[in-house]
């Protein structure tokens, strides 16, 4: 079934001519030569065998054929126009007397016409200046069809590589014509011979020729107007309509159609028909080099080979003639002409030209692909119609709001290969303006972006008013003006808005407009309509900020981005669109966003821009009035405690946007004049402002060091810190000022902790809760942190930290210090009586590694003083660990009488024990050594007494010359060469490659046997 659709204008009547005057025998066939694009000829047969001319001239032009005679008088008024043009009578010329026309076939590049009346073809000049003449010999011709090559002239087989082959199988008829001679007239037929047929000349064409049962294949020749047999094939009876098209003939007959191959001869059905369907009616598609097979009321479309080839045109009623324009097809039926679409099969016009019962009517199209005339005969009249150019046709479908059938045909059109891909995207804008003029603004916006070759600019005037900054960007296209000017979008809705309450009225009063009908049933209302003007501008912007443009238009995106999002207060947007890369012009939006409050997006955008100094001004009081905010007014506690805890979360988000400035910038004053209120917010920030490695350039450590307040200690200690690790500083007197701001610190803690009872004197993996608070900027205790520089650090000066806790119970610091200045008494004092760390005592005794340092550990333990208790246990367990490196002597003398007699005589008898040990294993080395020393003498002894024996047949292992007086040399491996060699190889690398230095050669002795 057709598919309905919306009807349009594809076809519009432009002239019209009364045949009454000049012929009353109603048509029988028409065709059309065209001769230029104003100028075409129309050839119309009659019933009674006249053959009529007249000319259509278009509205563009009057001129007639170069060489036609002027019209006559009479007939330059016979003829009206419908559309502009003209249609005039030439001159009329009789065929066949009582027979009528029943094809007309125009050779446009020979000027002549052929035309098939009463059975016999007569050709005659295109503008019927001569009688017509009678092309022998054929008579009783039921149909003629011209040849159509698809590809032009290498569409299809060249008949003449055939002819020969269809000479070597004649017909009966043709066998008796070659008897008489080839190429002699035998009964007013000509027969080429091979040679000749091979050789087509200028200006000839072939035709298929129907008559009785025979299907004849011939050449009409332009110089000698005749017709000459290429071959000769059976037929069917009853032919009606008949098409060539490249290598096939289809014949249409009341029982089908039938395809027949001009090359092999072989036929084949391509389908039957019913016993009581209409004439059959075969119509060349030229555009696509399709045939339509018509059957009733339907049009089957089949290509070259008789298969189907696309859909079926279903007509509304019958059909008595079919023509074609591009991508359309008419038919007429009872003075009406429908247009179908070939691809949808919709109905897309019905034409009016004459009443019903009005007769046969015919209809003709230009033979070329591209025409866009079609003349309809009926019995009385002739009506011209011309396609609607493809333009014209989508604007009228946009002026009666179609938009999508219009976006269709443009898409069809562009398939096609009739409009460029450009044309398209044209289209697309102007539907996306139209929409938008009629408040369909996320319609209009899709149509936008479907569109290539629409400029982002070119929406500008719709957001800020002219003129503006970018008002000269702003091309002044207005495509095909069909909707208005430009004009910001709160004109745009309230004009829309006028024009519904306008319509509405009109409707009350039986009026029917083109305003949506939803809007008239449900009037928007304007603020709704204005915000989703705003995203839908919105969402265009975003994607076209995307694309490659202009530097100029990529600023107008963005700053008019930057107004829509604050139309809407959309303030995410806001802060995303300023703190990423953008183009935005700050002088159109600093005072905008000043105004507004917007004093967030207007600091990211600086920042953005490069003006960091104006960025932290902004930061700067963000911070303040978040500190000044909280205040006890009427407000509950915990609404107090929310707003607190918001103000608080603000405020660190100022400070962190100022610090990812600071962090970057290299200008000094500026970081140092912001550093104290970041200082006084967030110390961590603060800290990583000081330390950043993103800056080109670092800071000044002195002036940094000026700049930071006495009272942020931490922040001091974590900059000298981040000096002296990370950049490696070897400045003694950062190294000193860093190591005596830990002592004080960590002094302050000490105090701190003797106040609540919680003492420590000073364990490193320790960590005191008053050290390490939550607002602290390090996670180890001061103490940790000064006890690891005091050891890991030798470019501070010792003294002065030393003079500074001197006076403490700092005593693991001041060990450190003493270890420094060298001082191993007072160090092993500390460790083994203040701290009574045993372990760590003897260590620092392996350190100095002298027997005595154990010695004076061991009289400190058994001689405390101070009234302390002799440490028997520490001095049992020094003795047991080092005893061995002791002198008994000197231990017994230091051991102490009041020492109990259990713990003394273990302690002796371990020392005698181990004494003894190191004197027998001492032995033992002893002797080894003297029988390793031993063999080693045997092996030389042995290798000093070994002898060789040379006579005249002894040969160099080398060169294999013969010794016999000359020097010669032994290596260990017991390999003889000659001194020649022997100076060439050296002394460690023997013949056979062994290097004896690395690859020592052990020889088995009394001690050693491997």
């Amino acid at each position: 079934m057709a598919v309905a659709a919306k009807s349009r204008t594809v076809v519009e009547p432009s002239a019209q001519f009364d045949l009454s005057g000049h012929s009353r025998s109603p048509v029988r066939s028409v065709a059309l030569s065209t001769l230029s694009d104003a100028q075409t000829l129309v050839y119309l047969g009659t019933q009674s065998g006249t053959l009529l001319l007249l000319q259509v001239v278009a509205a563009a032009s009057s001129s007639t054929p170069t060489d036609a005679p002027p019209p006559p008088s009479s007939a330059l008024g016979g003829g009206g126009g419908g559309g502009g043009g003209s249609v005039s009578f030439l001159r009329s010329a009789a065929v066949a007397r009582e027979s009528p026309v029943d094809s007309v076939h125009v050779l446009a590049e020979i000027g002549k016409v052929l035309v098939l009346s009463d059975g016999c073809l007569f050709l005659i000049d295109s503008l019927l200046a001569q009688p017509a003449k009678k092309v022998p010999p054929f008579k009783g011709i039921s149909a003629v069809a011209r040849r159509f090559r698809a590809g032009g002239a290498t569409g299809g087989s060249d008949l003449s590589d055939y002819s020969a082959n269809a000479s070597d199988n004649p017909s009966a008829g043709s066998r008796f014509l070659q008897k008489l001679g080839s190429g002699i007239r035998a009964n007013g037929v000509k027969v080429k011979e091979a040679e000749q047929s091979r050789q087509q000349p200028e200006g000839s064409y072939d035709f298929a020729i129907v008559i009785g049962k025979r299907l004849v294949i011939a050449d009409f020749s332009a110089v000698s107007e005749s017709l000459v047999v290429l071959r000769e094939m059976q037929c069917v009876e009853g032919v009606k309509a008949m098409v060539w098209l490249d290598d096939s003939i289809m014949v249409g007959t009341h029982s089908g159609y039938i395809l027949f191959s001009c090359i092999t001869g072989q036929s084949g059905v391509i389908f039957s028909l019913p016993d009581v369907a209409s004439l059959p009616r075969l119509k060349l598609l030229q555009r696509e080099w399709k045939v339509l097979l018509l059957v009733d009321n339907v049009g089957v479309i089949v290509d070259s080979y008789g298969q189907p080839a696309g859909g079926s045109l279903v007509f509304r009623r019958g059909l008595e003639s079919v023509a074609e324009v591009p991508s359309y097809v008419m038919v007429v039926k009872d003075g009406k002409m429908d247009v179908y679409h070939k691809k949808s099969g919709s109905c897309i016009q019905t034409l009016l030209f004459a009443g019903e019962g009005v007769g046969p009517c015919f209809v003709a199209d230009e033979e070329n692909a591209n025409g866009n005339l079609v003349v309809v005969a009926s019995p009385s009249k002739v009506c011209c119609y011309r396609k609607v150019p493809s333009e014209e046709q989508i604007k009228d479908l946009l002026r009666k709001k179609s938009f999508n059938e219009a976006i269709s045909l443009v898409e069809e059109l562009e398939s096609e290969g009739e409009m460029s891909k450009d044309m398209l995207s044209f289209v697309h804008a102007q539907v996306g303006f139209l929409l938008l003029f009629d408040l369909h603004f996320e319609q209009a916006v899709n149509h936008f972006l479907q569109s290539e070759i629409m400029q982002p600019s070119e929406v500008f005037p719709f957001i800020m008013r002219d003129p503006n900054r970018w008002s000269l960007l702003v091309p002044r296209n207005r495509y095909w003006g069909l909707h208005p000017p430009p004009a910001p979008l709160e004109d745009v809705v309230d004009n829309g808005l006028a024009v519904i309450q306008r319509a509405i009225f009109l409707r009350k009063a039986g009026v029917e407009t083109s305003v949506d009908h939803n809007f008239l049933l449900s009037p928007p209302n304007r603020a709704d309509l204005l915000e989703a003007a705003i995203k839908s501008m919105i969402r265009y912007l975003e994607v076209s900020r995307k694309k490659d443009l202009t530097s100029s238009v990529k600023e107008g995106v963005d700053t008019l981005l930057m107004y829509l999002y604050r139309a809407l207060n959309s303030v995410d947007k806001m802060e995303e669109l300023a703190s990423s890369e953008n183009s935005c012009v700050v002088e159109e939006l600093e005072n905008l966003l000043d105004d507004s409050g917007h004093l967030r997006t207007l600091a990211f955008l600086y920042a953005s821009k490069g003006m960091s100094s104006k960025a932290l001004a902004i930061w700067r009081v963000l911070a303040r009035n978040y500190t000044s905010s909280i205040r006890r007014e009427s407000a509950s506690d915990n609404e107090l405690q929310n707003r607190s805890s918001d103000t608080l979360n603000a405020r660190e988000t100022a400070a962190s946007e100022a610090s990812n400035i600071l962090e970057e910038s290299s200008d000094q004053n500026l970081v140092l004049q912001h550093f104290g209120w970041l200082a006084d917010i967030n110390q961590v920030l603060a800290v990583k402002v000081l330390t950043s490695e993103k800056r080109e350039k670092q800071l000044a450590p002195s002036e940094v060091l000026a700049a930071i307040d006495l009272k942020k200690v931490e922040i001091r200690q974590r900059y000298l810190q981040w000096l002296i690790e990370d950049q490696d500083s070897d400045d003694t007197h950062f190294h000193t000022m860093y190591a005596i701001s830990l002592a004080k610190s960590a002094l302050e803690s000490y105090e701190r902790e003797s106040m609540y009872g919680e003492h420590d004197v000073g364990n490193i993996g320790e960590k005191s809760t008053y050290d390490s608070g939550s607002n602290s900027i390090f996670e180890s205790p001061v103490r940790e942190r000064l006890q690891i520089f005091l050891e890991s650090s030798d470019l501070y000066d010792p003294l002065q930290v030393l003079e500074l806790i001197e006076n403490s119970e700092l005593w693991l610091e001041k060990a450190i210090l003493y270890r420094k200045l060298g001082q191993e008494t007072l160090v092993l004092q500390i460790l083994a009586l203040k701290l009574e760390d045993s372990e760590a005592a003897e260590q620092y005794c392996a350190e100095i590694g002298r027997p005595d340092a154990y010695m004076q550990l061991l009289d400190m333990y058994l001689d405390p003083h101070d009234g302390k208790e002799p440490m028997f246990k520490a001095a049992v367990r020094l003795l047991h660990n080092h005893g061995e490196s002791l002198d008994p002597l000197q231990v017994l003398e230091t051991l102490s009488p009041e020492m109990p007699l259990q713990l003394a005589s273990d302690t002796i008898l371990r020392m005698l024990r181990a004494r003894l040990h190191h004197h027998r294993q001492g032995q033992i080395v002893h002797n080894l050594s003297r029988a390793v020393d031993l063999d080693a003498r045997l092996a030389i002894l042995e290798e000093r007494s070994r002898n060789v024996q040379i006579n005249d047949e002894s040969l160099c292992d080398s060169c294999q010359a013969r010794l016999g007086t000359k020097l010669f040399a032994m290596y260990p491996d017991d390999t003889v060469v000659c001194y020649k060699c022997f100076r060439r190889q050296g002394e460690s690398t023997s013949v056979s490659g062994r290097d004896f230095k690395r690859d020592v050669l052990i020889k088995p002795g009394w001690l050693v046997t491997k």
